[in-house]
């Protein structure tokens, strides 16, 4: 059984993060599995991978995924494996377009990794993703949500539907060491209290709330921003007119995120929507307290462990903010339970349903 996973690029994303670290994990259980990119831009991800040696590595070149000649491209490719894993769109769409042009006998399964999109809100696209979900041998839900809204926005059979939940690896972020605070900025001191969101700088993850939160926090708390996006510049523009440069910093991409997390004193995400986010359950593995926009993809993942605030909320997430600092008895009840509830998205739970999954359908 040989398998191809398909995905637009490595760029920064949950799902590109999740390949990365699943890949080498199939190859030690004996799976072959490749990976192809749409654009093969060399982001820090692709450098990774790279650098691990675990597979090989395809790329249809560096011009836009939305180019449909790259359906043409992809043909080649679907001859050489038995199973084909997609993730994202458009490689959704290309993909079962090679397949049906071709004529090819490849089994496709497809991960909806996103409980919220224009695909699922523009009728056009319904009609269309209806049609192409059919080519799919099977589909994942990242979580039991996004299974009912694959479900009724696809309208498949329901056995053709898996909800696996994504996973982390717990031991990598148990055992990162943390940071001196100052490593991070010089200006910084250990009795700092430093918070910390891990997110591309996308309108989806609405990094504005937590940065207008800081001016109702007190001084000593700092904020640090992980990731890069198309946003970016407007969240540092927003620091400067708020007059919080000395307390805000944009570290970019960093590859060393377990030890940022645990140098953290309070992990944020103040999304609109998630998928099932692996920055939630990172977050919550560190042992530090987690507090999340109360929005789908992250309730169910937080609610009953971690802190829920109305979404874009700033009044009440600095609130949140504050009574965690305020009460060490409150801050440690929090982190204990947010570390016990990363315990169940450990990775190779998630590896090994995805593996049942390939064999019953190679074998089907």
């Amino acid at each position: 059984m040989k398998i191809l996973q398909v995905i637009n690029s490595l760029a920064t994303g949950g799902a590109e993060k999740l390949l990365l670290e699943t890949l080498p994990l199939y190859r030690k259980k004996g799976i072959e599995m490749d990976v192809l990119v749409l654009n093969g831009t060399d982001t820090s991800f692709m450098k990774q991978l790279k650098a691990l040696n675990c597979c090989a590595v395809y790329s249809l070149g560096t011009a836009s995924v939305y180019n449909p000649l790259l359906i043409f491209k992809l043909i080649p490719f679907l001859k050489k494996y038995s199973l084909v894993h997609v993730h994202l769109f458009p490689a959704q769409y290309w993909v079962v377009m090679a397949k049906l042009i071709s004529f090819s006998k490849v089994k496709l399964i497809f991960t909806e990794h996103c409980t919220s999109n224009r695909r699922l809100e523009n009728k056009i696209f319904k009609f269309i993703d209806q049609h192409c979900y059919r080519f799919y041998d099977g589909v994942v839900a990242i979580s039991k949500e996004i299974n009912e809204i694959v479900l009724k926005h696809s309208k498949l059979n329901i056995s053709k539907i898996h909800t696996i939940e994504n996973g982390v690896n717990l031991n990598t972020i148990r055992k990162a060491p943390s940071l001196n605070k100052k490593d991070i900025l010089p200006s910084f001191k250990e009795e700092d209290k430093l918070l910390i969101q891990v997110a591309g700088f996308r309108a989806q993850k609405d990094q504005t709330t937590l940065i207008k939160a800081m001016q109702l926090l007190p001084l000593e708390v700092k904020l640090v921003l992980a990731g890069e996006g198309v946003l970016k510049k407007k969240c540092q523009d927003l620091v400067e007119t708020l007059n919080l440069k000395e307390r805000v910093v944009f570290l970019g991409l960093r590859m060393d995120i377990p030890q940022l997390l645990k140098t953290a004193d309070v992990v944020v995400l103040s999304s609109k929507y998630e998928g099932l986010s692996l920055s939630s359950i990172e977050g919550m593995a560190a042992g530090k307290p987690f507090v999340a926009s109360d929005v789908p993809g992250l309730r169910e993942v937080v609610k009953g462990a971690g802190i829920l605030f109305p979404m874009s909320n700033v009044k009440q997430l600095a609130k949140e903010i504050s009574k965690l600092l305020d009460s060490p008895k409150h801050y440690q009840f929090v982190a204990n339970a947010c570390q016990k509830r990363a315990a169940k998205y450990d990775i190779y739970k998630m590896v090994d349903q995805h593996i049942n999954i390939y064999k019953s359908m190679y074998e089907a």
